[in-house]
């Protein structure tokens, strides 16, 4: 029986619930960690906690913390477990440790919980990508990728408007137990739909059962197992010494330093955005308001910058997209009317969030599909220390006093540094 191609009469949707999955798991991924920053005016009012903003800072730290080793530890797993084995036990972790955070006794014990939280999450965004660019039309990877992704701030839009809306009424807590539901209603879905990576399978020397997926899910089998990859079999050396090989190693240092810039953006804008801009003069409700059209211009301008990507080249728009967010970053200082600033906002949720998700497709696309997962999980690792300093660089700028424009300054300079690192990255080596 020849392989399938996706010209052939095999259902579309197979594909697409992949990419569906991810995005749901992202959504609530994004979700997850944007509460945070919705949350952090009443956490700073909640007397009976009596947290400073440097304190506030260094518990959102703890969650992007345990996203930091969760992250590392999926780059050494993923060889030996899988991509779907991993996506549900990372889904099943951070959902517990939600709920449980929603009746957290103590400050300390709050910000343990985040940490585990982080935990958690860490293995959904690197097994997400990968296997939303895995079951993807080759010259579609980019857009199927954003599409996924654009899940993270739909999410932050979602956690944005529960908070305008349900926090003069209720306390903060309940928003963190809403973080609990896909433990009811993903997990039991994805355990029955989500397929293996072909890449794993056909990696771990599963090559019948490699090509029957592809042929199920009216994938290209060479466009995700290579030549090489085949002839190599399980016996070959691990993908977390490949990418850091000669041929790989300054790319995957690249990518690390990308990620790093990426997520001290994406954590330090969503974590201190609302606070800023109440430090600027606006209400709770117009500076959460901030918040939400940074999500939604990195949903609209990411999926927009990645449809110009597939046509012209990932590299070329990721870096227009830092340099995108250094100009919006910088205008945030202006004295603007409140219109001018939310639009200002938005092109910044681009050139942020928006930029991490190009980022992320980036990656992806430049390592062979069976390198994938290992090289965002160990980019996308590293990278976390910079989602660690956002916060807490952030709490600590604003704890000094010294206006609250300083915080903008410091963003835009690691917007600066981030351009320049994804040019320099190398021309990819592999088909």
């Amino acid at each position: 029986m020849p392989t399938a191609t996706r010209t052939e009469a095999t259902p579309a949707w197979k594909g697409r619930t992949v990419l569906l999955l991810c995005f749901v798991t992202i959504v609530f991924d994004g979700y997850d960690l944007v509460i945070y920053g919705s949350t952090i005016p009443s956490i700073l009012k909640y007397q009976e906690w009596g947290l400073t903003t440097a304190q506030a800072g260094l518990i959102g730290s703890l969650a992007l913390i345990g996203m930091l080793l969760g992250t590392m530890s999926v780059g050494i797993l993923t060889d030996r477990l899988g991509r779907r084995r991993i996506m549900l036990a990372s889904i099943t972790v951070f959902s517990i440790c939600m709920l449980i955070t929603a009746f957290a006794p103590s400050a300390e014990a709050f910000g343990a919980l985040r940490f585990l939280t982080g935990l958690g999450l860490g293995g959904v965004v690197p097994t997400c990508i990968a296997l939303t660019v895995e079951y993807a039309r080759k010259e579609r990877r980019q857009i199927a990728n954003a599409l996924m992704f654009s899940g993270y701030s739909v999410g932050g839009v979602g956690a944005s408007l529960l908070a305008i809306n349900l926090l003069p009424h209720i306390e903060f807590r309940w928003l963190y137990a809403i973080g609990a539901l896909p433990l009811v209603t993903l997990l039991p879905v994805a355990w029955k739909l989500l397929p293996e990576s072909v890449a794993y399978l056909a990696r771990s020397g599963r090559t019948t059962e490699a090509k029957e997926t592809a042929d199920r899910y009216g994938l290209v089998y060479s466009d995700i197992v290579s030549s090489q990859d085949a002839a190599e079999g399980p016996a070959k050396k691990s993908s977390l010494r490949t990418i850091f090989s000669r041929k790989f190693i300054l790319s995957t240092i690249l990518f690390a330093l990308a990620n790093f810039c990426g997520l001290l953006l994406v954590y330090g804008l969503n974590t201190w955005l609302p606070q800023i801009m109440r430090q600027a003069g606006f209400n709770l409700g117009d500076s959460l308001t901030f918040l939400l059209v940074l999500n939604a211009g990195a949903i609209v301008g990411s999926v927009s910058a990645s449809v110009i990507a597939d046509r012209i080249g990932i590299k070329k728009v990721v870096t227009a997209s830092f340099v995108l967010a250094f100009v919006a970053i910088l205008m945030l200082t202006l004295q603007l009317p409140l219109a001018a600033l939310l639009v200002i906002v938005a092109f910044a949720g681009l050139g942020s969030v928006g930029t991490q998700i190009l980022v992320g497709g980036y990656c992806a696309t430049h390592y062979p599909q069976s390198l994938s997962a290992t090289a965002l999980s160990w980019s996308l690792g590293v990278g976390r220390v910079g989602a660690i300093c956002g916060p807490i660089i952030g709490g600590a700028v604003a704890s000094l006093a010294l206006g609250w424009q300083l915080n903008f300054y410091m963003f835009a300079i690691f917007a600066v540094i981030g351009a320049a690192v994804v040019f320099a990255v190398p021309r990819r080596l592999c088909p």
